[in-house]
């Protein structure tokens, strides 16, 4: 009696099902090798060969270097039928890991022109393993796969090095999504805020559009002891940092959606009885509605800009774009849960978060669906697992399979359908 299940006696999904379990040693195994050797945005050499070497075992047909270090696999199934992607980011981020495992990192790099420790603290190296489990899966029934399938290996989803272009953006923008051209895109991100066994979505606006800011406050530098002789860019400084806070709390519909005003750092002065030329503060903007969130800039300049001219100072702002909105299309994802539903029973809807992810560059595209697996140990709640970008951030490797096996159905229904 074998126990290997024959095409002439299951369905799809059932072999989709039994292959995810048969790969499932091979994911942990290679999400092991990656969290060992961690490499940053736009530096995934090493992890980028490896994906192309699997892939090209398994006879996808495979374009690389694209974005640097992308890699993008295309799987053509045995049926006609539409294209769709399914996307995983490759990059590692500069923390110092602090989890005691026999695969812990220990790897090291220049960042930004520091020293830093490298550890896979926000589990891009599971996505990367999920995935490739997902092509072998998806290879092995490819005569029964009725379109085609585009595996996207994405670098610096964390974020270029300063100077480079990088991420998603750079993928779409070189083509990633069209050639073949892209349909639907999936994605998932694994997370402690949810058990393993959990999946957890959310149709519309899921995560933050963010956008970083510079303001440089000029003032008129004198004596500490007779401040009237100068302007003060501290103190306006100061009055800035209140005034952006009501951008959110009082200026917009907080009732459409959240937002945040963040002032991050505040650099200005060199010593106690100066009163310095200049204050310089960075800071981030997290918004879920387009619209309000070009709103958000606007009260930003204005309200910094005048501030300022009150206290007889000057302020130059400076708004910096960054990722777009994570929308999940609305019917795309009203077609896709029932095929969550059917792999666990843990399906929940949640509100939107204030993170970012630039995935949202596929979505401004084609249609997306991106959600959340949960990887947190079922003996921790939310609160005591340590979150993503922790150096203490742990995956419970349990909850890897339900990943190979909810793109891999995702993308096999939505081709179906």
């Amino acid at each position: 009696m074998t126990s290997t299940l024959s095409a002439a006696t299951t369905t799809l999904d059932q072999r989709l099902d039994a292959a995810a379990k048969t790969v499932e040693p091979k994911v942990i195994e290679c999400r092991r090798d990656i969290h060992q050797h961690p490499e940053l945005g736009n530096r995934e050499f090493r992890t980028s060969k490896l994906i192309a070497d699997k892939l090209k075992s398994l006879g996808i047909e495979v374009k690389t270097p694209i974005a640097h270090t992308g890699v993008v696999g295309i799987l053509k199934g045995g049926k006609p039928g539409r294209v769709v992607a399914l996307r995983a980011d490759m990059d590692a981020l500069p923390v110092v890991e602090q989890v005691d495992l026999p695969f812990k990192s220990t790897a090291r790099t220049n960042y930004n022109g520091q020293d830093v420790g490298v550890m896979h603290a926000c589990g891009h190296d599971a996505h990367v393993a999920i995935l490739l489990g997902v092509a072998e899966v998806l290879a092995g029934v490819r005569e029964e796969v009725p379109g085609t399938v585009v595996f996207l290996f994405q670098p610096a989803e964390e974020g270029a090095p300063e100077g480079e272009e990088g991420g998603a953006a750079l993928m779409v923008k070189e083509g990633a999504l069209d050639s073949p051209k892209v349909d639907a895109v999936f994605g998932l991100h694994v997370t402690s805020r949810y058990p393993v066994g959990e999946i957890a979505y959310r149709a519309g606006a899921e995560l933050a559009a963010v956008d970083s800011f510079k303001i440089v406050v000029h003032g008129k530098q004198t004596h500490g002891a007779y401040p009237w002789l100068g302007i003060d860019p501290i103190v306006v400084a100061s009055q800035i940092v209140l005034g952006l806070q009501t951008i959110p709390s009082r200026q917009v519909d907080a009732s459409l959606a959240p937002s945040i005003v963040t002032v991050g750092a505040i650099h200005g002065g060199v010593r106690n009885n100066i009163i310095p030329e200049s204050v310089e503060m960075i800071g981030t903007i997290r918004s879920l509605d387009e619209k309000m969130r070009s709103d958000i800039h606007a009260r930003i300049k204005r309200t910094a800009e005048d501030i300022a001219a009150a206290g007889g100072a000057k302020a130059d702002v400076k708004i910096d774009p960054g990722y777009p909105v994570t929308y999940n299309d609305p019917a795309l994802t009203e077609t896709m849960v029932p095929t969550l539903r059917k792999l666990t029973s843990d399906v929940i809807t949640v509100n939107p978060t204030l993170g970012a992810e630039d995935f949202s560059f596929y979505q401004q595209k084609v249609p997306g669906l991106f959600f959340w697996l949960g990887i947190r140990p079922k003996n921790q709640t939310a609160e005591q697992a340590a979150s993503n970008h922790s150096p203490l951030f742990y995956i419970d490797e349990s909850g890897l399979e339900l990943g190979v096996r909810a793109l891999a159905h995702v993308a096999v229904d939505y081709l179906k359908k």
